[in-house]
């Protein structure tokens, strides 16, 4: 039986975090899922793999908190579980930054579709005519393994760093449309209000991230594949895992798992 891998991630204010992660607990065991669920007073981020019939019975209980009722979720298929064991983690954020006044909840970024981000890259430019530059969020070992032809890559190793490298290259962004981009859409989530908040006058998000552009519009930019954190380790711009993973098991899978 073929394998349903979803990624999903929601900035939306919790409480009780405890409970919920106890509750969560529960209902993932009860249906076998395996992944990783990660908990915050700003929302909630997940990976999770099991038969279909399970992951839609998930979500349907899920959506029933008024507060997950609009989760967008990506999906892809395996063979195999991809992933060895469940945690329900709480964590300070869902996606580390360290820069406690960025509220995603608050109020998102402006973003951009993957087929307006293809349709301004084929053009090279915006709809108002400024050129559109790419901008990978994600870890250095990420970008080795696929991204957007020329892409801004600043060789991040922890997302922490995202704050600091911006203001060092910020002139460089000056006078051009930046599209912020990462696997699922959480880094660049928070990387374009960051952006914002520091004055970047003409910057996106991706919606949906790489995972969403492959689905929509395949691998037109793209070189590469898109690095996932589970045991397929790697998609193509079908969404089918890599066939050959061997030069990436040893990859690190650092605290900014993403969706």
């Amino acid at each position: 039986m073929k394998v349903l891998n979803i990624a999903a991630y929601k900035f939306v204010q919790l409480n009780q975090l405890e409970a919920l992660q106890q509750a969560l607990v529960q209902t993932l065991r009860q249906l076998e899922l395996k992944g990783t669920v990660l908990l915050a007073e700003e929302g909630i981020n997940l990976f999770l793999a099991a038969p279909a019939p399970s992951i839609r019975d998930f979500l349907v209980g899920l959506r029933r908190d008024s507060r997950f009722a609009d989760l967008q979720v990506k999906e892809s298929w395996s063979h195999a579980q991809p992933f060895r064991k469940l945690l329900v983690k709480i964590k300070p954020e869902i996606i580390r930054m360290d820069h406690p006044a960025i509220q995603p909840a608050a109020g998102r970024a402006p973003a951009v579709s993957a087929a307006t981000l293809k349709r301004w890259l084929d053009a090279g430019h915006d709809d108002e005519g400024r050129p559109v530059v790419t901008l990978d969020t994600r870890n250095d070992f990420e970008v080795d393994v696929g991204t957007f032809r020329n892409a801004i890559d600043w060789r991040i190793t922890k997302f922490t760093e995202f704050p600091r490298l911006l203001l060092q290259h910020q002139q460089a962004l000056k006078g051009k449309t930046v599209v912020s981009f990462c696997t699922g859409g959480i880094r660049c989530e928070k990387a374009a209000i960051f952006m914002r908040e520091a004055g970047v006058e003409h910057v996106f998000q991706l919606d949906g991230g790489i995972l969403k552009y492959f689905e929509e519009s395949g691998h037109a930019h793209f070189e590469g594949e898109c690095f996932v954190f589970d045991e397929r380790r790697a998609v193509d711009p079908a969404l089918k895992p890599r066939v050959n993973v061997g030069a990436l098991s040893d990859s690190p899978v650092p605290e900014d798992m993403e969706s």
